[in-house]
């Protein structure tokens, strides 16, 4: 069997280099204070041996981990089953990935999970957290606050004084005007009787879609309402719920894609026809649901897979600090104390009616 050749060490880049090790480690773990020349001396040494730096010493020198935790408020039973948080997570490890920093991905299980998720957040692991499917009230955010850590939350914040707060940033979709668009849509096509299954309402998401079918529906009957969970099955029971109680609905606004497909899938057991005798409209238009379902789903599209790089990108400036990363498109979300809005940082991204055979 070969002998197997040594790793390089810091000391043998140094001696190459023809510098000290204090200043071949302030190099290659990006601290400042060495002169260009020296720089490139070290640099060639390092091409030269295919030394790799330790990521210890490198945090150690520039006190950054190039992590990011990435905590969604949910188990994983429903993180791995639902492809909104596929699309999500795709976003945001594009955007974290091409700054050359790392997701660490954390769920919450159950209540016993938040001091888990805490003792991480405060040990100095990640230099951020990006905070997403939050119920209220949910500790993740006062938790990363008190620890110091930057964060970004995805979602409108719907605790109390998040109105105000200067310091907080915030990615979400225009959910009231696209639940607008959805029921307005089902009124053009003539239908009267239109329920919806809305979303669990501790989250804010589902609140916004809500006040948006009250928008067109300010008179409608509080029976057409059923809270679901944003899965099929939960969107199954709602539906079961609202025929039981209004079996001459002719429409349905489900909050979610997902919701809707089990929506579909009842409303076939009871022999109702879609669009025919019952027009369903979902939201999101995630890649594996709207188009698949029978018939295809009409639904609202919100860019789930932006929203999460958006997510990211202003977590990065926050942590760059107020210049930012250059190439971004996500604006900055760090302000001079003169300049700091009066309430959070928010970047509502738009939503559209995407047309297929459902409605």
């Amino acid at each position: 069997m070969p002998e197997q050749t040594p790793r390089p060490t810091l000391e043998s880049v140094a001696e190459l280099a023809g510098v000290s090790r204090a200043t071949a480690s302030r190099v290659v773990n990006g601290g400042e204070g060495v002169r260009e020349a020296l720089r490139e001396k070290v640099r060639r040494a390092v091409d030269e041996l295919g030394y790799v730096p330790n990521p210890a010493a490198r945090t150690l020198v520039t006190r950054h981990n190039r992590a990011v935790a990435v905590v969604v408020a949910e188990p994983g039973s429903r993180l791995f089953s639902d492809p909104f948080f596929a699309q999500q997570l795709r976003g945001i490890g594009r955007e974290l990935a091409a700054a050359d920093h790392q997701m660490v991905l954390m769920m919450v299980e159950d209540q016993h999970d938040y001091e888990r998720v805490g003792r991480y957040l405060a040990g100095g692991h990640v230099d951020g957290a990006l905070l997403f499917s939050l119920h209220q009230p949910d500790p993740l955010p006062a938790m990363a606050r008190k620890v110091g850590l930057p964060f970004v939350v995805g979602g409108r914040p719907g605790w109390a004084g998040a109105e105000s707060d200067p310091d907080l940033v915030y990615v979400d979709s225009d959910n009231r005007g696209g639940a607008r668009l959805a029921v307005g849509h089902l009124r053009s096509l003539g239908r009267t009787v239109i329920a919806t299954v809305t979303g669990p309402l501790d989250q804010t998401s589902s609140l916004d879609r809500l006040d948006g079918y009250r928008d067109v529906l300010p008179d409608g009957d509080p029976a057409l309402i059923a809270e679901g969970d944003f899965t099929p099955d939960g969107g199954g029971r709602a539906m079961a719920e609202l025929l039981a109680r209004r079996p001459d609905l002719d429409a349905v606004f489900a909050a979610s894609d997902a919701m809707a497909s089990g929506a579909l899938r009842v409303l076939r057991e009871a022999g109702r026809r879609v669009p025919e005798d019952v027009a369903v409209v979902g939201f999101d238009d995630v890649e594996s649901i709207a188009a698949w379902t029978a018939p295809p789903l009409t639904t609202v599209r919100q860019d789930i897979e932006e929203m999460g790089r958006l997510m990211a990108g202003l977590l990065l400036r926050r942590l760059a600090g107020a210049g930012g990363r250059s190439g971004s498109a996500a604006p900055a979300a760090v302000f001079p104390s003169a300049l700091r809005p009066a309430g959070p940082t928010s970047v509502i991204t738009p939503t559209r009616l995407v047309l297929r055979a459902s409605a």
